[in-house]
């Protein structure tokens, strides 16, 4: 092992036990929000061989058949209705937090729990997102997409990746990458290494311009017939580095899925995404993190820490007052400027919460306004 600084991210793919759940629980809040936007949801998923158990809190207008929901995640996935026996275990929401949290309908909004959120930028791609985790979702969402046009079709969707990436000063080395994919019993293993070798991680390494001789763990254990929840057991929030910054970044240690948007864990870190990724595309820094911290009940973070690692081109102190002059920080506003109302939650649960285009905490349309602050 060379004695160098290596940055090393995952991901993994829609079939991992632990991403089912995921899955069917912010598709379950999708199908609350598209029914009544004020629902409130925390909804947990467990699986394990051929049981689904779907528990949790959900307090709604509307009517959400759990079992179907997680039906339409299953099915293309591979899976048939004789694979799992799934139970619905779903309550009210405690109304002593709900005290604490708001009257529905109302423009009082307090955060659903104390706790520490982080967000992450850096302009070393053009996602905004630490290389060596773009990478790791972008090798499997390559292996996703040959499964699905008959390229990889002995492959399953269950699957790891792992890339390893060391660095010259800005300049990217691959070091290492590791892929694991289930596969049907009769695959050759040679040709599943050559194929995921030629089609996946030399085409996915170039597209980003970087070097392929690199080492290569592919299938390292053997065969790997047996997966999904029948291999393994998977829970709701159990990659929460794989949803982030893929271990670059600090992590406040809430899982995000299945919790609607007075869930702080899950807002609040979308809103610190915001803010670190709006300081970086601002020119103010080529990293940063972002700090906020939260008490049950309170609408406003009661405290916030902005570090850029000694690559701000201002003074602190002027990007303090820049984004606090810019940003609304009560919870209320934050929920409705970045339309976390919407069902838009299914899309954040494979392949990261972040770095995606479309999603609202992802937008850089304070630039100008934090330009203007620091100037002004």
């Amino acid at each position: 092992m060379q004695n160098k600084m290596i940055i090393t991210s995952e991901s993994v793919g829609p079939g991992h036990p632990d991403k089912i759940c995921d899955q069917i629980a912010d598709a379950v809040l999708d199908e609350c929000l598209k029914q009544d936007k004020e629902a409130r949801v925390a909804c947990e998923v467990f699986a394990h061989n051929r049981l689904i158990v779907i528990g949790g809190q959900i307090t709604t207008k509307g009517y959400v058949d759990v079992v179907k929901v997680a039906w339409n995640v299953l099915k293309p996935l591979g899976y048939e209705e004789n694979d799992f026996s799934i139970i619905s275990n779903i309550n009210k929401q405690s109304e002593d937090i709900a005290s604490l949290v708001n009257k529905r309908g109302s423009k009082k909004l307090g955060a659903g729990d104390q706790g520490m959120v982080f967000g992450y930028a850096t302009n070393i791609t053009k996602e905004y997102m630490p290389l060596s985790i773009v990478l790791s979702h972008e090798l499997l969402k390559q292996i996703e997409k040959l499964i699905k046009n008959g390229k990889l079709s002995y492959c399953k969707y269950d699957m790891k990746s792992q890339v390893s990436i060391s660095y010259k000063g800005r300049k990217p080395h691959v070091e290492a990458v590791v892929i694991s994919v289930q596969h049907i019993e009769s695959v050759n293993l040679n040709k599943l290494r050559n194929d995921i070798t030629s089609l996946v991680i030399i085409p996915t390494l170039r597209k980003y311009h970087l070097n392929t001789n690199c080492q290569l763990f592919i299938n390292k254990n053997g065969k790997f017939v047996i997966g999904g929840p029948v291999g393994d057991t998977g829970l709701t929030g159990r990659k929460i580095i794989v949803d982030t910054y893929g271990s670059v970044a600090h992590h406040g240690g809430g899982a995000f899925s299945g919790k609607d948007p007075t869930k702080i864990d899950r807002t609040g870190a979308y809103f610190c995404r915001y803010l670190a990724k709006n300081i970086v595309a601002a020119g103010f820094a080529d990293r940063c993190e972002v700090r906020l911290c939260y008490c049950i009940g309170e609408p406003k973070p009661i405290s916030m820490y902005i570090d850029c690692f000694g690559t701000e081109k201002i003074n602190i102190n002027k990007i303090y007052k820049a984004v606090e002059k810019t940003f609304d920080f009560d919870l209320y506003n934050i929920i409705k400027s970045l339309k976390l109302q919407s069902p838009i939650y299914h899309l954040t649960s494979v392949y990261g919460h972040f770095g995606k285009p479309g999603l609202s905490w992802e937008k850089t349309d304070k630039v100008q306004a934090l330009r203007r602050a620091i100037n002004g």
